[in-house]
């Protein structure tokens, strides 16, 4: 398949090492700034680019003609509409395009945008949103999925101290017991381990886990987590993603939601009739327990920057928060955030990514879901 992707920020690098794996296609990378497409160019086998995905000439140069799939993730909205639009007219049989617009969602719009050439769309903080509202409902867990209808679940579990599965082997723990889950990966200092009948859980793995719905009570026994009773939550950042995760969460929950901006708290708001939205610095100890902290179930920090987010969540962990889910843009932190005891990282960025390459999969595959930390 000849892929062509216009954008050369971290969805764009992130799709690179998506399609790089497995299947032999051919990569093409668009992107106006030279120095990202070097940097990508160094660590994978592909062609790249440097220019304009809106030239007609640069398009033309590529080969559009012949291409597969053409995606467009720059940081601009209008920029990728627009190239996947001249993608369209100059032959790629597929385009899909990154938006920052939720009125594009709507199924009158999508079908403008199908008109004009943009077969599909992202959209990241949508994606985020809903990640955190499905971490909030099944606690105890760092990431969670659904397959199959919602029959299957998949989850990814911290084991700590507690845990009965520490220092046994999978065979040991299947003949214990007749298991309605499967470990089907294990992240260990940083490597990506799949699990044979001989390998030993250790304290402190990530463990991917598929569990049917009669198994989810028993595993989350097994790996010592308690179910968490949410009903009071925090919401750090008044952002696309803070807005939709209020949204979504203030008919079952009491939701405050804090941003250091005044005038975005007036209009957030008018929008939200059921979350209390406060003006002030989150990462303000007194005004955090002013506000109750210490009586949250929950803290969401999504501001648009990952050291607030971490520091915060660090705060409210300390304040005696239960559960605490960190937006994270920057890779580099993930892992640390991982390891100093934040419960959940979210990456908008990576959860794009995973949509978009699940439009490439056989039509024999259903869904697919990016393990966040891991080579899988």
């Amino acid at each position: 398949m000849k892929i062509i992707i216009a954008g050369a920020g971290e969805v764009g690098l992130h799709l690179t090492k998506m399609f790089s794996v497995g299947e032999e296609h051919n990569i093409v990378i668009v992107d106006a700034d030279s120095s990202k497409s070097e940097s990508i160019n160094s660590r994978y086998d592909v062609l790249t680019v440097t220019g304009s995905a809106t030239s007609i000439a640069v398009l033309k140069e590529i080969g559009m003609s012949n291409s597969d799939l053409f995606i467009s993730v720059t940081e601009k909205e209008e920029t990728n509409i627009t190239a996947c639009t001249l993608a369209k007219k100059l032959g790629a049989k597929k385009t899909i395009a990154r938006i920052d617009n939720q009125e594009y969602l709507s199924y009158q719009n999508k079908k403008i945008l199908q008109e004009i050439g943009v077969d599909h769309v992202t959209y990241p903080q949508k994606l985020a949103a809903l990640e955190i509202v499905n971490l909030i409902r099944e606690t105890g867990v760092t990431e969670s999925y659904e397959f199959a209808g919602g029959r299957l679940s998949f989850f990814a579990i911290k084991l700590e101290k507690n845990a009965s599965v520490i220092g046994k082997t999978l065979e040991e723990i299947n003949r214990t017991k007749s298991l309605n889950y499967r470990a089907v990966a294990i992240e260990r200092d940083e490597k990506t381990i799949v699990p044979k009948g001989k390998d030993i859980f250790e304290l402190g793995d990530i463990v991917y886990v598929l569990s049917n719905k009669e198994g989810v009570e028993e595993l989350m026994k097994s790996s010592g987590k308690e179910h968490i009773d949410i009903n009071d939550v925090m919401i750090l950042g008044g952002s696309r993603i803070g807005t939709r995760t209020a949204k979504e969460l203030q008919s079952h929950f009491n939701v405050k939601l804090i941003d250091s901006d005044e005038q975005k708290c007036l209009t957030i708001s008018d929008q939200l009739s059921k979350t209390l939205v406060l003006n002030g610095d989150g990462r303000d100890t007194e005004l955090l327990e002013e506000e109750g902290i210490k009586k949250m179930d929950a803290f969401i920090a999504v501001t648009d920057n990952s050291d607030t987010n971490i520091i915060a969540c660090l705060l409210a962990k300390k304040l005696g928060v239960k559960r605490t889910i960190a937006e994270i843009e920057n890779e580099d932190y993930i892992q640390i955030a991982e390891n100093i005891g934040i419960d959940t990282i979210v990456n908008k960025k990576y959860l794009a990514a995973s949509s978009i390459f699940a439009y490439t999969l056989d039509a024999e595959v259903s869904s697919m879901k990016y393990l966040m930390g891991t080579d899988a």
